[in-house]
Parts: structure tokens; sequence; C-alpha cells
């Protein structure tokens, strides 16, 4: 099974991770990895780091010849940034005075990390907490994500509203999913198509409300969070099960998600609406086609049942909470004095729920890659293709 690390801090040297239990034999690229940290740096609301660094992956091992050995699989993201943190950020001592970080942030793991791991300066905790750590995150999933797309499974996502801004026109935002659902590569045209706004949402008249929000957030100088929606296509029924809890594909995926900073909430289908709901309303039928083929007239589930995959498309909303860093500070204590002070500043985003789509995508790949391989499994992608095909039903 896929498992991965990651380790680096935000401005430390560089990002490193291992990806282990890839099969042999699955095409991988520094290029088709470098694509998904490009998107991940996309979005309206980005602060001035995605100005200085340009992700890109370099392969070190588990790959030769553009194919992957069955090996771990080791990459390094260089930091640019690192230039200028040298002596803050050294591995020694350096006999350099560095000052120590003291004032925590509301909202973010510093107070809360540096009481646990005894420091007196939360740099330390600044730097591993942050949500830089998430490119090397989408670096090491993304090896996932193309095992996935070797087998007709596809990953896509969109933004459902930033701040109090929403879909002005959800009927018609569906009705165009359900189009590029049905051309290739399935879900991941959603995410092209909303690649293309600069906030990744597929309504116009919202995407530019939600800029002009943005615009107004940062003259404030606060934040925004939002809402995004992930979407797997090509998925067969009977992935997952529902005999013991840690083997619930909805729990595993609700896991993935609800790991990516700043994420605070997660639903699958449409969860929150059916629980105000009745019984006959919520769940979808099950009916037979005129060629005698079982089918759903609606996916209110969102593709898992039983904590299985039930064939439908699987949808995921994740509800990301504004960044905890402000331009104007929160109120807080320092650590050391013991007296109130406003919360310190460090570099950050005005708002980040595009990236974080793209984040999530990334982050369901691995679970959904382990649910693949407990049914159908190999050591090589030959094997695993001897066992499936896509578009093949579980039996």
């Amino acid at each position: 099974m896929i498992r991965y690390f990651t380790s680096g801090e935000s401005h430390g040297q560089g990002l490193v991770g291992i990806v282990e239990g890839v099969p042999a034999g699955l095409e991988l690229t520094a290029a088709y990895i470098n694509e998904q940290l490009r998107r991940r740096q996309l979005g309206y609301g980005r602060g001035g780091r995605m100005k200085i660094e340009t992700d890109a992956v370099e392969i070190y091992s588990g790959v030769r010849f553009g194919k992957t050995t069955g090996a771990p699989i080791a990459m390094l993201i260089r930091n640019k940034d690192w230039a200028n943190w040298t002596d803050r950020m050294a591995v020694e001592k350096t006999g350099m005075i560095v000052e120590k970080i003291t004032i925590p942030r509301p909202g973010h793991a510093d107070m809360t990390g540096a009481l646990k791991y005894g420091f007196d300066d939360i740099r330390n905790v600044i730097d591993r907490a942050s949500a830089r750590e998430t490119a090397m995150r989408v670096a090491c999933c993304t090896v996932a994500r193309k095992l996935l797309e070797t087998f007709g499974i596809a990953i896509g996502s969109h933004v459902l509203s930033i701040g109090a801004v929403s879909l002005k026109h959800r009927r018609n935002v569906d009705v165009k999913i359900a189009t590029l659902l049905r051309s290739a590569p399935g879900a991941y045209r959603i995410s092209e198509e909303a690649d293309r706004s600069e906030v990744r949402m597929l309504d116009e008249i919202a995407e530019g409300r939600a800029i002009a929000a943005i615009k107004s957030c940062k003259k404030k100088g606060d934040t925004l969070g939002g809402i995004f929606e992930v979407w797997v296509s090509g998925m067969p029924m009977g992935l997952g099960s529902y005999v013991e809890y840690d083997r619930k594909l909805d729990g595993q995926l609700a896991a993935a998600v609800m790991s990516i900073q700043a994420v605070k909430g997660i639903e699958i289908g449409d969860a929150f609406e059916n629980a105000r709901r009745y019984g006959s309303e919520v769940h979808d039928e099950i009916l037979l086609s005129k060629k005698n083929e079982i089918v759903r007239p609606r996916n209110g589930a969102g593709g898992l049942e039983g904590g299985m995959s039930n064939g439908e498309p699987i949808v995921i909303r994740g509800a990301m909470k504004p960044i905890s860093t402000l331009a104007h500070p929160l109120q807080s204590i320092d650590l050391k004095t013991r007296k109130e002070v406003l919360a310190r500043y460090e570099r950050s985003d005005v708002c980040a729920v595009p990236a974080c789509a793209v984040i999530a995508e990334a982050a369901v790949a691995p679970v959904l890659a382990n649910a693949l391989l407990e049914k159908f499994g190999g050591d090589s992608i030959e094997e695993i293709g001897r066992r499936y095909t896509p578009g093949q039903k579980v039996q």
C-alpha cells in the first residue's frame, strides 16, 4: 500500500518527501508533478511568497528511465527563500544571536505547539506547521494521482464560496459539471475549467464578487476562508469496506482532507442539507435502465454508501477557515513576559481557498489509490492491469 512522509521547514533549505508502496512500471516524470505544483501556487489573494518560489521537484530515486521501479521514491523541492534565512534557520549553531519569537497568533499552532514541545522560540512551530509543507505533500500525492489516472480515475475541484460570496447560479454550475464529466479526462476537466478563473470559480458573477471581496479584505488587513468541492470520476463500485471502521473509504477521505492546514470542516455528498430533509427525499433510488443496468437518478450520497464507493462520482466539500495571520493582528500574549500584546505578523496570504482545493485534490489521491490496490493490487502496473481495466465493475 502507498504511504508518504514529508519533511522540511517553510524557510529551511527545502522540502523532502518519501513515497513508498508505488507499483513498478508507473510512468512518472518531474514535469508531471511540477504541473500540479504550479496549480497549487495559483489563486487571487496569495501572498509574497508565491512571487519568490517557483516550485519544482527533483526526483532522486525510485524512478528510472521515466518509470517507477517499485522502490521508495525520494523527492526534493528547494526553497529559494532559504538564501534570506540561512543564519536564522541554520542546522548547526552559528554563534549569531537570533531573535526568539514568543508572541503566538490566535488560530495558529503557535502557542499549543510551543508549549507541547517545550520551545522558547515559536519559530520551530511556525516553520513546520506552515502550509508551505503542502508543496511536498502535493508532490508526493501526485504520484498516487498518476496511478489513478492510469486506471481511468480522475480528480478535479472548484471553489464554491469565498467569505460570504457563493455561487450565484449553482444549478448552472451543476449542468456545466455534468457536461465536463462526460468528456475525457472526466473530473479533471472540472479543474481545467476552474483554473481559468483567478479564484477557481465556475460562475463568472461569483468570481467577480469574490475578487472584489478579497481586495476589500486586504485593505482591511484581514483574511478570508471559503468552501471548495472535490470530484472523483471513474471510481468502480465496491472500493473500501463496511466491515471495520478504519476500512471505511469515507472516513479515510475525510481524514485526508481534514489534515490540510486551515481546513475545519468536511462534507460528503449533500450531507448537511440531507440532515434537514426526510429520508424519502435524501436516499438515491436504485433503478434499472432499458439495458437492464443498475442506475441511480441522483447522487446525494456523493458516491459513497456504507463506507464504500457505489460507482457514482465521489463528491467531497471542505471548509477552510480564514488564515490566522492578520496584517491588523488580534490580541495575544507574550509567552515570555506574560503581558497582553498584539499578535505577531508573519508574511502570509489574504485568501488561499483556490490553492486549498488543489491541495485537497492531491490529498485524496493516496486514499483512493490504496482502495484500488487493496482490491486489485500487484507489484507492477502490468500485474494490476491484468486484474482491472478502466470502467470495470467490481464483482
